[in-house]
Formats: structure tokens, sequence, C-alpha cells
């Protein structure tokens, strides 16, 4: 804390910007004995616990142990995943809080021991909306919901262009058409049709990759492909993390990495095995 002398604040990650009642009953516990009272939000949804005095550091870490929870979340290294709220959200096309957990666990903590050249954001959203910014972070991924028009059901009653919020579903000669390439796959026009004449081909993620805010911005750009299976999907955020440690430099963040190598160089190298067959190399080398 810059004001007081002595004084810290403590990050409280939240795994997925959500936490029980248990939970929030020790971080309150926590304020007061070790802090003075009050807790923050942050941006990235983590609670930050005020005005700890540095001897009461290691004894709050040691109390929040004790109930499942840690502090941490700086540095050159993943930090905590951000989710909106899709699983419960009317909008939302997937779990995002569990999806949030599995990264979390799976990079936030598997990867907490790995230097990246900087700071790694990773945020989920659970439909196009995009309320939690996907595209402004390192990797963003955004829930997808693909619809396909069965036309010998399609009666035209245009119930799908007033539902679609991009005004792309139409109807043409009594049938109704969804131009894939203007599409956002958000899924609202699904549940509108009475006669059940769009349904979902798939339920997917957009990723983004090479997002930033801050001094200097950058809009992430998405991956041509929509990927499917949960696993794919883990694993590709698995090979961002292996191409910024191979390839970013000291300091550069990793929309400058892509800039510098090229984005459909950066695309080929992940959705291809290759990262994944230098793992052990690359997380051996020097740190950047």
């Amino acid at each position: 804390d810059k004001n007081p002398p002595d004084c810290f604040n403590g990050r409280v990650i939240t795994r997925n910007g959500k936490i029980t009642a248990d939970e929030m009953r020790a971080i309150t516990e926590a304020a007061e004995r070790f802090g003075n009272g009050q807790v923050a939000m942050t941006t990235r949804l983590t609670i930050e616990i005020q005005h700890i005095p540095f001897d009461n550091i290691e004894p709050l870490r040691e109390f929040l142990a004790q109930h499942g929870l840690e502090t941490g979340g700086t540095g050159s290294k993943v930090r905590p995943v951000v989710s909106c709220k899709g699983t419960t959200c009317q909008y939302g096309l997937i779990d995002t809080f569990a999806l949030s957990e599995e990264i979390h666990e799976r990079f936030y903590h598997g990867y907490n021991d790995v230097k990246l050249p900087h700071k790694f954001k990773i945020a989920v959203g659970g439909c196009p909306n995009n309320c939690v910014k996907p595209d402004l972070n390192d990797v963003g991924i955004v829930g997808q919901r693909i619809p396909r028009v069965i036309p010998e059901l399609c009666k035209g009653c245009k119930l799908c262009e007033k539902s679609c919020p991009l005004h792309v579903a139409k109807v043409v000669d009594g049938k109704a058409v969804i131009d894939p390439s203007q599409c956002n796959n958000c899924g609202r026009c699904i549940p509108k049709c009475p006669f059940h004449a769009i349904e979902a081909q798939a339920t997917g993620y957009q990723v983004y990759i090479g997002g930033r805010w801050g001094k200097r911005t950058a809009m992430g750009r998405p991956l041509s492909a929509i990927f499917t299976d949960q696993e794919e999907l883990l694993t590709l955020i698995e090979k961002c993390l292996l191409l910024f440690r191979a390839y970013g430099q000291p300091k550069e963040r990793f929309a400058d990495t892509i800039t510098r190598l090229g984005f459909d160089q950066v695309q080929a190298m992940l959705l291809s095995d290759e990262l994944l067959q230098r793992k052990e190399e690359i997380l051996s080398q020097p740190a950047s």
C-alpha cells in the first residue's frame, strides 16, 4: 500500500470470480484480524484485503490456507483467470465457471513456476456479448453456438429475423438464411423458432490471441477455427504459453510476439503439434 509505511494489500485469488459464503466469511474475518477490516475488488475479479502490516503477512496466508484460499497473482507468469457469469447468465452458451476453474488449475497453478517474458492474461466469456472483454486479453475465449437452418421445416415466420441482434438472419423466398461469415454465433435465433427449423450445429469456443489493455492497447485476433472440444481448447492455451515462452523476448507482451513473428505463422504453429512435441525442451530453457 503506497500510503501507510510498512503495510501491504493481500490479493485473494477467486479461481473464476466466484467464491462460497464460507470463503467470504473467511476473507472478512481475515480482513478484520490481519488488515484494517476493508476489502477491495480488483478489475480482474480478485479480492484485496487492505492495510496488512508486514508482520501479519504470513499469519494471514496461513489463515486463508486453512479455508482453501491463497494470495498472489502478480509477476511475469499466468495471471488469475477472469470469467463472466455465463454459467448462470441468460445469454451464456458455455459453463464459464467450470471452464475457468479448469484453466486456473492447469495453467495458473500448473504453470506457476514457469517464468514468461511478461504477464499472461486469460479471460473466458460465455457469449459474443463480450462482457469480460476477451479480445483485450493475451488469450480470450468466447462461447459459441453455431446455428444451422433446416429449410424443409421453415415456415417463413421471420421470428429469427426479429430475434437476431446483428440482423444477419433473413427470410429469403420464404426460407430462413443465415450468412455464416456475418453471424457471431450467439445462438439467440435457435430457441426462437417455433418450428425447430434452426438447430445448434455445434457449441464451442472462439479463441482470440494477442489482446492487450493498458498503456498500449491491442485488439486480439480470432483464430480461424472454432473449437468444439474442451480438451482441444485447453491444449491450445498450453500451446500459446509454450510459444510465448519459446519466442517471446524479455518484457514483451504476447501481442508484440505475435506481431513480430506474424499472425499467420503463429496461427500455423498453434494449430499444429510442434510446440507440444518440444514442450520439455521449451520449459527447460533459460527464462527470457
